[in-house]
Order: structure tokens, then sequence, then C-alpha cells
């Protein structure tokens, strides 16, 4: 059972409408949803950062942390839009001076992701997670485990889209962390 709430079917229709699908990338076999055709849709690009605010407002989160590259292109106008500052999140060997960092696997391999030692993340420090697509969970995981490790308390984790069948929000919802998409994409659905 997959444990992720999903916007309302409208705004979901319109953000898939706006979402590419793209065969064999990076490997083959793999059906990669690409968000940059809702990225470049400014219409669509502002109704699903405001969507993923509006749902963990009320949560009071301190720090939004999003996830390179594309955790990055929608973490910080949620941010923007909460009156919080923005954490990143990148692959190994991309940030200066002392790193954290939690090794993953994803359905195509395997990864590290570092963050700075120095983030705005402390003891009760309330976090949003923001990536743009959740699939095994894996470097979302990483960066729970990060920003637990830093004492952070992850109050949720915001996606745009959701690949349900990878079963990614039921290994966030094992973790105790609320899980939100925008929108899912089933097996072959284009």
């Amino acid at each position: 059972m997959n444990r992720v709430s999903k916007s309302d079917d409208r705004l979901a229709t319109r953000i898939k409408s706006l979402i590419r699908t793209v065969p064999d990338f990076p490997i083959p076999g793999i059906r990669f949803r690409d968000v940059m055709g809702l990225v470049e849709d400014p219409d669509g690009f502002r109704a699903a950062t405001a969507a993923l605010a509006d749902r963990f407002r009320d949560l009071a989160p301190e720090v939004v942390v999003g996830i390179e590259a594309r955790g990055f292109i929608f973490g910080v106008p949620v941010a923007q839009e909460l009156g919080v500052g923005f954490v990143a999140v990148r692959k190994a060997g991309k940030l200066p001076g002392e790193v954290m960092g939690a090794d993953y696997d994803l359905e195509y391999g395997s990864a590290r992701l570092e963050m700075q030692a120095a983030a705005p993340i402390s003891a009760g420090t309330r976090v949003l997670l923001v990536d743009d697509l959740l699939a095994t969970g894996g470097s979302a995981a990483a960066a729970i485990r990060l920003i637990r490790g830093m004492g952070g308390e992850v109050v949720g984790a915001g996606f745009v889209v959701d690949l349900p069948e990878l079963s990614g929000g039921d290994r966030l919802h094992d973790l105790g962390v609320e899980v939100f998409a925008l929108c899912e994409f089933l097996g072959e659905e284009d």
C-alpha cells in the first residue's frame, strides 16, 4: 500500500499534462518523467510550487531541504512561499567545506548525497523535504538520514510526481514521514 496523499484531481491532471515521459532514459527500461515541461510553463510551475507550500504550511517548517538537482528547482520557490531558508542536498563532492554524507540505492544504481555541516539545521529544526519525483525513496531516505543526523525534525516530504509501483511512499512512511505528491504515474501510463 502506497502511503502518499495527493493533490486534487484537477491540479494533478494539469501537472501531468506538462510532464513528458522519456523512454529508456537514463538506461534501457526506465520511463523517465521529465518535469521540465512543468517548469517551462509559468502558470503550471507557480501552481505546483504554491500547492506544495500550501500542503505543508500548517506544519510550520523552518527550512526547506531540496535534493539535487530538480529538488532545487521546486524547493527554492516553496521556501520563498513559506518565508523560510533553503538548504541543498547534493551529490558527493559538490559542496565546499565540511559535509555530512549518506549512501543510498536507486532503481538503476547507487549514489551518495551530502549536506554542508554548517547548514542551518540543529536539534528540533522543523524541516520540509522537497524533490521532483518519488520512486524507490532511496535519495529521500538518505536526505532524511542527513537531516536527522543534524538533529532536524522532518515534518513532511513533498514531491511533484509519485511512482507508486516503486513503493517510495511506503519507505518514507516507515521512516515516520508524511508524504505528499501533486500527481502520480502508474506503470506504463503516459
